[in-house]
């Protein structure tokens, strides 16, 4: 297929578009920070969109940080729900058949030990100002499904790997923990380690969007998960076993989030018996390869 990818040089886009184009199909990259159109740029789409004509677009782009959220929440909004209208309104004008919209298993909020694993069908109830724009976002998504345009949503639950920027649980605690080792310093600062999350590796994440859109039902929406979950301690002591370090790990309260939700681990099962994608990457190797990637990155800063 012809696809386009927004957001394509970000963590999650970069590793799409190598895996799409490792199946063969056509790829065009939108980024902002390749001079891309701003997802609030509706022109500037139109004219993207209507001069490639893609036959199926992958909606990545968006502001994925929580707690930058918190610090601009109307900015939050704007680019995740007004930028998801302007996406699907120029797929709409281009007559791209199928897209796939990329929102978060955060939509849940706060969800009872009870309730777990998260079906699809689980009540929303947004914690926070990000989550708050994806789920108006996939109501955006909901209205533009139609006959000409199929529009699949996907839950995705939080995903790792190599690559991942800084600001993210694995990557950020990685590069603290080589920074701490170099400087020959005895401890980190770290945020809530009690917090439990379901962690897929990035490229099965990629596999399971191409999954769903060639075999994914329209108008649905679909967990991306493992269906296992890990407190962050957990990959605090892996990372620390595959850096080979000894350090302490200090509870700082300037990194605890203002809403955190204690647990989230998401049923895979609609994903799997539609599309039979199932996880392959374990989550040593994911570790291995965020601080192989980590170092890298840091000596290449050097």
């Amino acid at each position: 297929m012809l696809v386009l990818v927004t957001g394509a040089k970000g963590f999650v886009g970069s590793h799409l578009a190598a895996h799409l184009t490792e199946s063969g199909d056509e790829v065009i990259c939108s980024d902002l920070s390749d001079g891309g159109p701003d997802l609030l740029d509706r022109e500037g789409l139109n004219d993207l969109l209507t001069s490639v004509r893609p036959d199926a677009v992958y909606h990545l782009a968006g502001q994925a940080d929580v707690k930058a959220s918190w610090e601009d929440p109307l900015k939050t909004f704007r680019i995740n729900a007004e930028g998801t209208l302007n996406v699907l309104e120029a797929c709409k004008k281009a007559d791209t058949s199928r897209v796939l919209c990329v929102s978060s298993a955060e939509v849940y909020g706060v969800v009872q030990e009870i309730e777990l694993p998260i079906k699809e069908s689980q009540a929303l109830s947004p914690a926070n100002p990000y989550a708050t724009s994806k789920a108006a976002a996939e109501l955006i998504c909901s209205q533009y499904n139609s006959a000409s345009m199929e529009v699949i949503r996907v839950r995705s639950f939080n995903h790792f790997g190599p690559g991942q920027a800084t600001n993210f649980v694995a990557s950020a605690l990685a590069k603290r923990m080589l920074v701490a080792l170099k400087k020959s310093e005895p401890e980190i600062a770290v945020g809530n380690l009690s917090s439990r999350r379901d962690f897929t590796d990035v490229r099965d994440v990629v596999r399971a969007y191409r999954a769903l859109i060639l075999d994914g039902e329209p108008g649905e929406v679909y967990n991306v998960c493992s269906g296992s979950d890990r407190m962050i301690s957990e990959i605090a002591d892996a990372l620390l076993t595959h850096i080979d370090g000894d350090l302490s790990l200090v509870a700082d309260p300037n990194l605890q989030r203002p809403s955190d939700i204690p647990v989230l681990r998401g049923d895979n099962s609609k994903l799997q018996k539609q599309t039979g994608w199932i996880p392959l990457i374990h989550f040593d190797q994911s570790i291995k390869d965020i601080v192989k990637e980590t170092r890298k990155s840091l000596e290449q800063a050097d």
